[in-house]
């Protein structure tokens, strides 16, 4: 069985939305593209290290709009090495509406969302989600996914959807290697999904190892 690899940027907020530029998800939000002034080389080497080893994309409808709309156009050019291996991977798009799948090795999933996933992630060995917040949300709470790495920007929008919606369910996770900071203040996090749901305790009863006689 192969991994689902959620990739998301967010605020300390943790909105998500638009982080690449103003058209990307504009309605009713004013901050598209807060992502761009805090881009630096050790943020980009860290995005580009964490698809090494994609072999399919499962991406939301607004997601896979803009990247069908700008990938098949990018080879040769500086983000040749991203666009060489998203325009050769298959692609899936969560949709409950008709897409253009003209972008080559593009399929529309059916409206059992959890059971494709479910199958597509048999088919591949290592499937990363980009943005696509709505389909996040689902795989959120299904649990369907391996593995989260998420940048914490060092910006607070007060507006937007965000990572984490109302219908989040009790999860926990681990982090799978120490956070790693940019020059400019993003913080990588790279969490993996644990079994059972977080525990509670009471910080006010007494530590019982403290003054032990024995």
């Amino acid at each position: 069985m192969g991994h689902i690899h959620i990739v998301l940027f967010a605020t300390l907020d943790l909105v998500g939305q638009a982080p690449g530029g103003p058209d990307e998800d504009p309605q009713g939000f004013p901050f598209g593209g807060w992502q761009a002034p805090l881009l630096d080389e050790v943020a980009g080497a860290q995005v580009g290290a964490a698809y090494e080893g994609t072999d399919a994309l499962l991406l939301g409808r607004r997601t896979y709009d803009i990247f069908a709309g700008y990938w098949p156009h990018q080879e040769g050019g500086k983000d040749n090495g991203f666009a060489t291996l998203f325009n050769s991977i298959p692609k899936y798009v969560a949709s409950r509406g008709r897409p253009d799948l003209s972008w080559a090795g593009s399929t529309q999933l059916g409206p059992d969302l959890a059971g494709a996933v479910r199958e597509i992630r048999d088919r591949h060995e290592n499937v990363k989600v980009v943005g696509s917040l709505n389909l996040v949300q689902t795989l959120l709470r299904e649990k369907l996914f391996d593995r989260l790495d998420l940048w914490l920007h060092p910006i607070v929008l007060g507006v937007g959807k965000k990572v984490f919606d109302d219908g989040a369910v009790p999860t926990n996770v681990t982090l799978l290697a120490p956070p790693v900071a940019s020059s400019k203040g993003t913080v990588y996090l790279r969490y993996g999904l644990a079994d059972g749901t977080p525990a509670t305790g009471d910080m006010s009863a007494p530590d019982r190892g403290a003054g032990s006689d024995s």
